[in-house]
C-alpha cells in the first residue's frame, strides 16, 4: 500500500524537569434491417417455447508543560493504484412468460441451471460485472400497446444477479418501459434496494443522464449508457424528461455526449454501454460506426454495445475499442453464439481487452474454452465480422492495427 503524507498542526507538550519533547506515537458499416422486433420465447399455455422468440493522533498524559505548536506529518493509508477486471454480458430476461424462465424454474430455479460454473466464476471473481438487463423489475403496469414483445419480471428475480455479483446494469434499451412509468420506477428501486447501480434510465432525465462512478483499485471507472433504438419516432419507449421517468436516448447523440464529456472529466476511464444497431444482424452498421466516432472524441474509453442479439464483431475508433454487440447471455431458447467481454483497466487506461466466447443453447449459457473447437470457430467467425486489422488471440485477446 502506498503511503500518503498528512501534515497536521498538533499541541505538544515541553516536560519542564526534561526540557525534552515527548512526541504522541503516529498511530494508525452496413444498413441494417428492422430494429424495433424483439424476438423470444414467450411459453405457451402447455409451457412449450414458441421461435418468436484521514487517521487522529492521540495527545500524551499531560504533565508540568509548556504548551507550544508543532506539525508533525503522518502516514494514512491509500489504495494503491492497482488494475481493475471488469466483466460485460449481453442481454438478460427474467420474465416467467418465456422459455428460459420457464425451464429454469423446472430445473429448480437456482442461478447455476441457467449459466455454468465458469460464467457464474468469472462474473462473481471481476471488481466489477455490468450486464444489459432488458426488463423491467415491477408487478404494476400494463404492457405497451401495439408491441409485440412486452417484458416484465417479478422484483425478486433481482436475487438472480446479487447471486452474479452483478454491480452495474445498462437500462437504456428498448424494453426497460415495457410496462409504462411506474414499471420503470419499480426497477429503479429494486435494483438500489439489492445495492446494483445502475445507468440509463431515470425518474427525470437529469438522473437518466447521471453517470455511475465505481472506484476499485484506487481508480474511477465512469459507466454511461444510452439507446439508440425504437429509431422511427415517436418511440414506445420514452425518453426522461424533467419531470417524467424515461431512458436517455442517442439517435440524437447530443445529450449523451454532455454525459461522456462529464463522466470524461470526473474519471479515470470512462466506459460508453450503448444500445443500437439491427436485430439479428451481424455486421455493424455505418451509424454505430459514426456514433462510435463521436463518444470517443467526447472522451469514452471503451464502447461496448448490445441490442442486436447476435455478435457482431469489434473496432477501433483511435485507440478505444468498440465492442459492436455481446448478443444475447441469457435470453430465450434459441442456440446463439454468445459472450462475455474481460477489461483490464489500470491508472494507465486499458491494459487488455479479452472476447470470452459462450454459447446459448437449451436456456442455459456456458463458457467456451480453447481446444474445444467451438471456442475456435467462434473467435474466427468474430474476427470475420470485425473491422480491417482487428485481431483476437488464441486467449481472446482483442488488439487493434498497428
Amino acid at each position: 500500500m502506498r503511503k500518503k503524507i498528512v501534515t497536521l498542526s498538533i499541541t505538544a507538550y515541553l516536560a519542564v524537569m526534561l526540557a525534552a519533547c515527548e512526541a504522541p506515537d503516529p498511530g494508525a458499416l452496413i444498413s441494417g434491417a428492422s430494429d424495433t422486433r424483439t424476438e423470444a420465447d414467450e411459453m405457451t399455455d402447455s409451457g412449450e417455447a414458441t421461435e418468436e422468440q484521514p487517521a487522529v493522533i492521540p495527545a500524551p498524559a499531560p504533565k508540568a508543560m509548556v504548551e507550544v505548536e508543532m506539525p508533525v506529518t503522518v502516514s494514512e493509508d491509500e489504495p494503491e493504484k492497482v488494475p481493475v477486471k471488469v466483466v460485460f454480458a449481453g442481454d438478460m430476461n427474467f420474465d416467467s412468460h418465456y422459455a428460459n424462465m420457464g425451464a429454469l424454474m423446472g430445473r429448480g430455479g437456482e442461478i447455476d441451471q441457467a449459466l455454468d460454473a465458469d460464467i457464474i466464476d468469472a462474473l462473481r471473481s471481476a471488481d466489477i460485472a455490468m450486464i444489459n438487463n432488458e426488463f423491467p423489475y415491477s408487478d404494476r403496469g400494463s404492457p405497451t400497446a401495439g408491441k409485440k414483445f412486452t417484458f416484465r419480471a417479478d422484483p425478486s428475480t433481482v436475487r438472480y444477479l446479487t447471486d452474479l455479483g452483478v454491480d452495474i446494469v445498462g437500462l437504456a434499451n428498448n424494453h426497460a418501459y415495457d410496462y409504462g412509468p411506474d414499471a420503470l420506477c419499480d426497477t429503479l428501486d429494486t435494483l438500489s434496494g439489492a445495492n446494483i447501480r445502475c445507468v440509463g434510465a431515470g425518474r427525470n432525465i437529469e438522473e437518466a443522464m447521471t453517470p455511475q462512478y465505481i472506484e476499485a483499485g484506487g481508480i474511477t471507472i465512469a459507466f454511461t449508457a444510452a439507446t439508440q433504438i425504437e429509431r422511427s419516432l415517436p418511440p414506445d419507449t420514452k425518453e426522461a424528461t424533467e419531470t417524467d421517468p424515461g431512458v436517455l436516448r442517442t439517435l440524437d447523440p447530443e445529450k449523451y455526449l454532455e454525459v461522456i464529456r462529464e463522466a470524461d472529466a470526473n474519471a479515470d476511464f470512462t466506459v460508453a454501454f450503448v444500445h443500437w444497431g439491427s436485430e439479428n444482424v451481424f455486421e455493424y452498421e455505418a451509424a454505430q460506426r459514426e456514433l462510435a466516432e463521436a463518444y470517443a472524441e467526447a472522451g469514452a474509453d471503451l464502447i461496448i454495445g448490445a441490442h442486436p442479439h447476435v455478435l457482431q464483431g469489434f473496432d477501433y475508433v483511435g485507440n478505444v475499442p468498440v465492442v459492436y454487440s455481446m448478443g444475447n447471455f441469457w435470453f430465450n431458447s434459441k442456440t446463439m453464439d454468445s459472450c462475455m467481454i474481460e477489461a483490464v483497466i489500470s491508472e494507465d487506461g486499458l491494459d487488455s481487452l479479452r472476447f470470452i466466447p459462450c454459447i446459448q443453447q437449451g436456456c442455459y449459457t456456458s463458457m467456451k474454452h480453447e481446444g474445444d473447437g467451438e471456442y475456435e470457430r467462434i473467435i474466427e467467425d468474430e474476427i470475420k465480422r470485425s473491422a480491417q486489422g482487428v485481431s483476437i488471440s488464441s486467449n481472446g485477446i482483442i488488439s487493434g492495427a498497428e
